[in-house]
């Protein structure tokens, strides 16, 4: 099934893909909430067979289909991704023993979602924003301390996700060395479904999710690759997120990026400031999984930053 969150002009409902219209819940119907009373494969069924209502999608708004997830951890699955940057930035792309041990993963902001259409507005005071070309998986059940063999068994499903980043601002945050905030703050998309892992299954190959995944910028093709090469499993992420600790259903983890699906992989000037490529207002980003959909946003002219004092200057 593919699972849907749209406004058809009266208020925010939920459903179910079928063809080329919707298949909707009653009113006040989440996602969210059937995620955590279990009850996704039943509303499914319901949906199918006695809808609320029924509407084309020509005649809705596709939004996030998880409006504000349980928690969102986005995971860095392709190290190859990670390589490339460390290229850019100077380094000789070869990576710490440290990221061959364990899945890194950071928590991003929950409450900056985004639907698959909506403008994302550049982050405040960037002069460098980029996207980042994703897929999220999202829980169905939850768990602790989970097996990589069999931690994948709690995916409901996945969606597309894109973590929006102000590269100027993430410069700033590992200067000062306690983790991604503002640079990675101001929007992530998820959409336009949130696809089950049964309807996914024709893309399994030796156990993995093959969905051919690509990102354009202004309809030119930024980078093309297939989720299968990930170094790291999103069972392995979830297993090492859920150590000592509780992942709950409606969870998203992303995959990380995949390699050459950002601008910053992209850049040819040794000075990133001097660089040409970074999105500006009225650039289309568009992301696009097999079986998963396609996203499509403009990007729109951002706030003024209010400014700071020096610490330790009194007022």
């Amino acid at each position: 099934m593919k699972w849907v969150s749209y406004d058809a002009g009266d208020g925010v409902r939920t459903g179910v893909i079928d063809g080329e219209s919707v298949r909707g819940l009653a009113a006040g119907t989440t996602l969210e909430a059937l995620l955590e009373s279990g009850n996704l494969a039943e509303a499914g069924e319901d949906a199918r067979r006695a809808p609320a209502e029924v509407r084309g999608l020509a005649e809705v708004t596709l939004l996030a289909p998880l409006r504000r997830p349980q928690s969102v951890r986005d995971g860095v699955g392709f190290l190859e991704h990670l390589r490339n940057c460390y290229r850019v930035l100077g380094r000789d792309g070869a990576l710490d023993p440290a990221w061959s041990h364990s899945p890194a993963f950071y928590f991003a902001n929950r409450d900056a979602i985004v639907g698959p259409y909506e403008d994302v507005p550049v982050a405040p005071g960037s002069a460098m924003f980029d996207l980042e070309l994703e897929v999220g998986a999202v829980l169905g059940r939850g768990g602790r301390d989970l097996h990589p063999d069999r931690a994948e068994e709690h995916i409901a499903g996945y969606t597309l996700f894109n973590d929006w980043t102000a590269r100027d601002h993430q410069l700033v945050d590992l200067a000062q060395g306690i983790g991604q905030a503002k640079g990675k703050d101001c929007a992530i998309t998820l959409g336009p479904a949130l696809v089950t892992v049964d309807e996914l299954e024709p893309y399994r190959r030796d156990g993995r999710l093959a969905i051919t995944l690509s990102a354009t910028v202004n309809g030119e093709e930024l980078t093309r690759g297939s989720l299968d090469q990930m170094d790291w499993t999103f069972g392995e992420l979830l297993a090492y997120a859920s150590r000592g600790t509780d992942l709950l259903p409606g969870a998203v983890i992303g995959s990380g990026t995949v390699p050459r699906g950002c601008l910053l992989e992209h850049v040819d000037t040794p000075a990133l400031a001097d660089f040409t490529g970074w999105l500006r207002p009225g650039d289309v980003v568009s992301l696009c999984g097999e079986g998963l959909g396609e996203t499509r946003q403009t990007v729109t002219e951002g706030t003024g930053v209010l400014p700071l004092r020096p610490a330790g200057v009194v007022r």
